[in-house]
């Protein structure tokens, strides 16, 4: 009961895919084709599922995290004829079985989230590479797989980065993780966030998020980053700035957000206080050292959902879940209306494949700027907000060169 209420609950707030949604139960522009998904599958992902079929498209889908499948909207899936193959707390085998049912499910589409479902098909499933018409790209980790893919000249097929819209990297990396990661730790540790030292490390659209939120809890708020320019905005906003080393030695709740491996990792555990708080926000578990953290404690014991102490001896460090997504797997992820743009996002760029998918060469295009343009159009009209248009003067003006001083 409770996965199909918080359909219900995703669908009445989902405004703008809703719109997309009555045009594609007319239209059908998907009929005929498969699309296989490997997502968060969750109530907000059920939505896009939904739609898809609405325009006349047949779906398998799994998860793209082993922890962050609510598993009572996989099971309202499955009772709507979903082939849904999703199950939160699989194995690494059970992560990639489920990966590769779909892709027995023979798609012509795909939708990914960090790339594995693409990656599979490059590396094992390379038969059915060439049945594929397009694929779309979910979140910046993925994004920059594909796009390392691309450079080595091995991408069989298109991929729209989705993620690159203004309208999902804008809102959903900024508003949605900024939000739904402290959800993630709220719901995990109910610690007080003002007056404590947060350190974000990396200073792209999630960790700026990120920080942003930290800042109106009232923490104090420490930036680490490899990025000289990344690093000047950080304290242009009013941030310090500093090296993780010496971040480790000051902080209280510890945030990755970089995409990248190995941000804290021994020599960081070593130097912190006792009681310091990691979490994650990165796509895949491996931004925080686990495996060191777990050589270097005399002791482990889950105390709460998500919060897991380590015992150093000296003192006492906490993870928060797994070091995997702390907002999906101790949350429920992004806020509804963020994940309605993402997700409409995503339902026109499958759309986009289908009907040019002729055209598009092996490589990873930026989503359609017309397409992002008529999600932020349409989430204005959800909004009752009107805005002001350009006169043809003005117009004329902007694009003649001659006019000056």
């Amino acid at each position: 009961m409770h996965g199909k209420g918080k359909i219900a609950w995703a669908e009445k707030n989902m405004r703008v895919l809703a719109k997309i949604r009555e045009r594609f139960e007319s239209e059908k522009p998907l009929e005929g084709l498969k699309v296989g998904m490997a997502l968060h599958v969750e109530a907000k992902t059920a939505v896009l599922v939904k739609t898809l079929i609405a325009g006349g498209a047949e779906v398998a889908i799994t998860g793209c995290n082993p922890l962050t499948t609510q598993d009572d909207v996989a099971e309202a899936l499955r009772e709507e004829g979903v082939r849904c193959f999703a199950r939160r707390g699989m194995s690494k085998e059970e992560y990639y079985y489920a990966l590769n049912a779909v892709l027995d499910f023979e798609p012509d589409i795909i939708i990914d989230d960090g790339a594995d479902l693409i990656y599979l098909i490059h590396e094992k499933r390379k038969v059915i590479a060439d049945r594929i018409l397009g694929a779309c790209e979910e979140t910046t980790t993925g994004v920059q797989r594909l796009r390392a893919m691309e450079r080595d000249g091995v991408l069989k097929f298109p991929v729209i980065a989705v993620n690159d819209a203004y309208t999902k990297y804008l809102f959903d990396n900024r508003y949605g993780t900024g939000q739904s990661t402290w959800d993630g730790i709220f719901r995990a540790t109910n610690v007080l966030v003002a007056g404590k030292k947060v350190v974000v490390a990396g200073y792209g659209w999630c960790g700026r998020g990120i920080a942003m939120r930290a800042r109106g809890l009232g923490a104090k708020v420490i930036v680490t980053e490899v990025d000289e320019i990344r690093a000047l905005e950080a304290i242009m906003d009013g941030f310090e700035v500093m090296s993780m080393d010496e971040a480790s030695k000051v902080g209280d709740i510890f945030i990755t957000a970089t995409g990248n491996r190995d941000v804290i990792t021994r020599g960081h555990f070593a130097l912190m206080k006792d009681g310091a708080i990691l979490a994650n926000a990165g796509h895949f578990n491996v931004e925080i050292a686990v495996n060191e953290l777990e050589d270097m404690a005399v002791s482990v014991r889950e105390l709460r959902p998500n919060l897991r102490e380590y015992d150093l001896g000296n003192k006492k460090l906490y993870l928060l879940a797994d070091g995997r997504l702390v907002n999906l797997v101790a949350g429920d992820g992004h806020p509804i209306e963020v994940m309605d743009m993402s997700f409409s996002n995503q339902a026109l760029a499958v759309e986009y494949i289908a009907k040019n998918a002729d055209r598009l060469e092996k490589k990873v295009y930026r989503m359609p700027e017309e397409l992002d343009r008529l999600v932020a159009k349409l989430k204005l009209e959800t909004m009752g907000v009107r805005i002001d248009e350009l006169t043809e003067e003005q117009k004329r003006y902007l694009s003649d060169w001659r006019e000056g001083t």
